[in-house]
């Protein structure tokens, strides 16, 4: 319910910022079931909301009073809404679950995401795996979008910087599909290719030589089953995590297959990969192609690919960008940043402009 303030109940007191003459004010009931949730511990995603919308914000007992310009207690309105939704349905409601609402209404189309059940409550609330008290969800819209193709598509590529959560969320789908039984096995691979580093030096067998290189998956499973179990199903060929090598020959049936750091792979690797998909199987394809570690800069299979495969029937290709990053906010910024400093080394004219963190004689001696 949204009233506006007659001019004639206004004291000179309250005639404030927010309660000027085209001031409206909108009352909002919260349910008992939905007040804590929604309030966050000691107030947190209160305090949260209230610093990102505009509206002035009040809370008394379970009515939620909003006050400002009519578009922005529109808006809060809506994140409002959808937030007493996921409290209802039982979701933490935390600070960041207020800023990704409020994110998700900001860059979207409201209209769109509702008829294509994208709101951020339903973003948010999607369980894709829990195990032990923990729930893997997508985070963002473009997140979910991703989810929903892999569900939708056999192939399916994604696409974005680090942090938005392209792998760790293909490995959740995988898992959930061996759960379900509709497929026999997960095959995890990535390129052998070092990021700087030799892996030669290293100690041991070809197989301790590669494991901390594949060790990100593994980290992955570990959250998303028993680590007692993962040894058992390795053994038993449920699970294989290897290097992309060692597809090359093979026929993959009924199969949960995910290429991870794709963008160090050649055309032909990508090309070979592809090729071994086989009889109810499906391919997840992650990377980022503004980190490719390939030699004498040789071009990324993973760039190739998006010109060959574009529009091809039942492959899709979801990117994620810097807005999709679910690690610390500020890695969002440093992919941005980045992103700006190379758009601006690749221009004659703004080189010179080019942002430095010092002379190269402060950076030795930083060094010592």
């Amino acid at each position: 319910m949204t009233q506006r303030i007659p001019e004639s109940q206004r004291t000179p007191e309250t005639r404030t910022p927010e309660t000027q003459p085209d001031s409206v004010q909108s009352r909002m009931a919260v349910p008992d079931t939905a007040l804590l949730a929604l309030l966050g511990s000691h107030d947190e995603s209160l305090r949260t909301a209230e610093e990102l919308l505009e509206a002035d914000v009040h809370v008394r007992g379970n009515e939620l009073t909003l006050t400002g310009v009519p578009a922005d207690v529109a808006f809060a309105e809506r994140v409002f809404t959808e937030l007493i939704t996921l409290a209802e349905r039982g979701q933490h409601v935390g600070s960041d679950t207020v800023r990704r609402t409020v994110e998700m209404l900001t860059e979207d189309d409201p209209a769109t995401a509702t008829i294509r059940g994208e709101s951020p409550a339903e973003v948010l609330s999607l369980d894709i795996l829990s195990r032990r008290g923990k729930t893997i969800r997508p985070k963002t819209l473009n997140q979910k979008r991703y989810v929903d193709a892999i569900d939708a598509h056999t192939i399916v590529f994604g696409i974005g910087p680090a942090g938005t959560g392209k792998t760790y969320l293909a490995m959740a789908k995988a898992v959930q599909a061996l759960q379900a039984k509709m497929v026999n096995r997960i095959i995890l691979t990535r390129p052998a290719v070092e990021a700087g580093e030799r892996l030669g030096y290293l100690p041991g067998t070809l197989y301790e030589k590669i494991d901390p290189y594949l060790r990100p998956l593994y980290d992955a499973l570990h959250d998303m089953l028993d680590p007692e179990s993962i040894p058992k199903l390795i053994a038993a060929g449920t699970i294989e995590v290897a290097p992309l090598a060692y597809m090359r020959g093979r026929t993959l049936n009924d199969a949960f297959i995910i290429l991870d750091e794709a963008q160090n792979t050649t055309p032909e690797q990508m090309k070979m990969f592809l090729t071994r998909l086989g009889f109810g199987s499906k391919i997840v394809v992650t990377g980022d192609v503004t980190q490719i570690d390939l030699p004498n800069s040789a071009r990324s299979g993973l760039q190739v690919v998006q010109d060959i495969l574009f529009g091809v029937d039942d492959v899709h290709f979801a990117e994620l960008s810097s807005s999709d990053v679910v690690r610390h906010r500020l890695v969002g910024d440093i992919v941005d940043a980045y992103a700006r400093f190379d758009a601006a080394s690749q221009r004659p004219d703004l080189r010179s402009a080019a942002p430095r963190t010092g002379p190269p004689q402060d950076r030795r001696s930083r060094r010592r």
